[in-house]
């Protein structure tokens, strides 16, 4: 049985995870971290992770890019595997992520969804396949509430398909500000915020004559959820390192 904390326990996506961890025999909630402490009369709900009393087998973090290094210290000194699923981090705080995981258990992707981690893994052998002679494109629509832009799901996808690249490729956010032809070693990513939508994302692939699309269109925020507890419950127990949706699927 993993024994589970959940950090924005009270938000949204906490509340989605209360429901998938109910209809499980595997896993179970322990505690909860959340600035509203509002009783669930299932388990505690903690402002801070250092006030939480519970022996936990695994973090999973729904909650804000501003709680990362009180996460981060919290996993180092108790040995916590965490599941990081919040998004919209800095290069910094990546680096942080990617230096922790020498001392803690750190489960870490863009996107919880294993549809999308199969898009990634499409995408990279059509890019195998066709070569240099298709332009790509990624565009990505999600909610009006999402605050980045591009979705960080979208740089992964294209930073998935640059491992396989023959070269060096840059990302193109801004076509508007300038008036020249697209060049070859370009990746184009376009944001879309609108509604409710909960995330599409598409890899356009334009040739001569064809156009090849990989798409993925999410339904609900449930599928972030599964693939977060699936994440937590494949973690309990693992050595220090950085592990990602690639462990998980093989």
């Amino acid at each position: 049985m993993t024994r589970i904390i959940i950090t924005g326990a009270n938000g949204k996506m906490g509340k989605v995870l209360q429901s998938i961890i109910a209809n499980r025999e595997d896993c179970e909630i322990v505690a909860g971290v959340d600035l509203n402490t509002d009783k669930n009369g299932i388990f505690p709900i903690y402002k801070s992770i250092f006030e939480v009393q519970e022996k936990a087998d695994a973090v999973i973090d729904f909650s804000n890019p501003v709680l990362l290094d009180d996460l981060l210290d919290y996993s180092k000194n108790t040995g916590t595997p965490l599941i990081i699923a919040t998004t919209g981090y800095d290069d910094e705080q990546k680096k942080k992520i990617e230096s922790a995981s020498e001392v803690s258990p750190i489960f870490f992707t863009y996107n919880m969804s294993m549809g999308i981690n199969l898009m990634a893994n499409l995408a990279k052998k059509a890019v195998e396949i066709l070569g240099n002679d298709f332009d790509i494109e990624i565009v990505e629509k999600h909610h009006n509430q999402k605050i980045d832009a591009p979705s960080g799901t979208a740089l992964m996808l294209a930073d998935a398909m640059c491992e396989v690249m023959p070269k060096p490729m840059k990302y193109e956010y801004d076509r508007h500000s300038k008036r020249e032809k697209r060049t070859k070693d370009e990746i184009g990513l376009h944001a879309v915020r609108g509604g409710t939508i909960v995330g599409e994302h598409d890899i356009i692939f334009a040739g001569r004559d064809e156009v090849i699309t990989l798409s993925h269109s999410a339904r609900s925020k449930e599928i972030f959820a599964v693939g977060a507890v699936n994440a937590a419950v494949y973690m309990n127990g693992k050595a220090p390192g950085m592990y990602d949706m690639k462990e998980l699927m093989d």
